[in-house]
């Protein structure tokens, strides 16, 4: 009599091919969750970045007024002294 091997080994591999798609599918969650997550910080610090430079530029502008409004009231007093 001819030994015949069982079917099991065939739903062995077949559970082992879904657990290996199984888990290659949590892994690339997890890395476009990684990406994810450095992108949004990367987004934040951008901002942080943008909004320090806009505070900055926003004082630089205001001393520029300051000054030329000081200017002024100089010319503007050396008219009248004249």
């Amino acid at each position: 009599m001819a030994f015949t091997p069982s079917k099991d080994y065939k739903r062995h591999e077949r559970e082992q091919k879904k657990m290996a798609k199984r888990f290659a599918r949590e892994d690339a969650k997890a890395e476009k969750l990684v990406a994810q997550r450095a992108a949004d910080e990367s987004a934040v610090v951008e901002a942080a970045k943008r909004s320090e430079a806009d505070a900055q530029a926003k004082v630089e502008a205001d001393f520029e007024a300051e000054l030329a409004a000081e200017a002024a009231a100089e010319r503007g007093s050396m008219a009248m002294a004249y």
